[in-house]
């Protein structure tokens, strides 16, 4: 969801260096044209493959701690989303379903058979989308901090107000014409997280993989609209991670990860009437 809290949040407990430079890796990075555009990616590791999206304005490199965690266990695949990272932009407007047709085409162009997905904020909203469109085989879905609505019957308040800030800054900042970084696209970003997605309930009851929801209990999104998730996708689990926030795969990485590794290696039994 909020890229400007994804850092804030990943300062704490969120130091450890890794020898190789996920994300900047000369040696694995590839990209392939897909749906339009260049995406970005680099694959670690072999076994059954694990697509890793990570959270929006940010990039691979905010997944380390996943790749590195499962590339012993799995094909890990991990991607820049459009526009952020290294993966190209050309368009003029960002949604959520462009992205996951661009993930859907990825997995393609690997010619995957069946992956399973971890996606962390945008990255989990777009691992639903790709659930909903059932383009491509998914084993198992994990999404950290996703959201149905761009509003405060989802979306924490203080959040919401962040992100209009945050709109209206890059508006400020294009106008005088300031060239310290992209606000063209901070601009596209602002406006997909302010008014997007709009996922409905009949649009998650598609989904047939299994699905971990995962938020902390202070997390940008509320608890009570991870459980209106839960209650809307036949074969889920829901996990509210104690004393956690939005950043919960970089500053609480040990407990994210073994709980995401407990849902991917087992097989549980769900109750068709839920």
């Amino acid at each position: 969801m909020l890229f400007l809290f994804v850092f804030q949040f990943s300062i704490i407990n969120a130091q450890k260096k890794f020898s190789t430079p996920y994300g900047n890796n000369k040696e694995e990075g590839k990209f392939a044209k897909v749906n339009g555009t260049k995406i970005y990616y680099e694959e670690y590791g072999t076994g059954e493959p694990l697509l890793i999206i990570h959270s929006c304005g940010t990039d691979i490199k905010a997944m380390e701690y996943q790749i590195d965690y499962f590339k012993s266990k799995y094909r890990v695949i991990a991607a820049d989303s459009r526009g952020q990272g290294k993966s190209e932009l050309n368009t003029k407007e960002l949604t959520y379903n462009q992205m996951a047709t661009d993930m859907e085409a990825l997995v393609k162009h690997l010619k995957l058979d069946t992956i399973n997905i971890l996606g962390w904020s945008d990255g989990g909203i777009i691992a639903l989308k790709m659930g909903i469109n059932n383009n491509v085989k998914i084993n198992k879905i994990i999404t950290m901090g996703a959201n149905l609505r761009p509003d405060t019957t989802a979306i924490n308040k203080w959040a919401h107000k962040q992100v209009r800030e945050m709109h209206s800054q890059s508006i400020k900042m294009i106008k005088k014409g300031d060239k310290s970084k992209n606000w063209e696209t901070e601009l596209l970003l602002d406006k997909l997280l302010l008014n997007q997605p709009n996922i409905t309930h009949t649009e998650l009851q598609k989904i047939t993989a299994p699905v971990l929801l995962m938020i902390g209990d202070r997390d940008i999104i509320k608890n009570e609209h991870a459980v209106e998730i839960f209650d809307n996708i036949k074969k889920s689990q829901l996990c509210i991670m104690p004393g956690t926030n939005h950043g919960a795969p970089r500053n609480n990485a040990k407990m994210f990860n073994e709980i995401a590794n407990i849902f991917l290696t087992n097989k549980f039994d769900y109750n068709e009437e839920n």
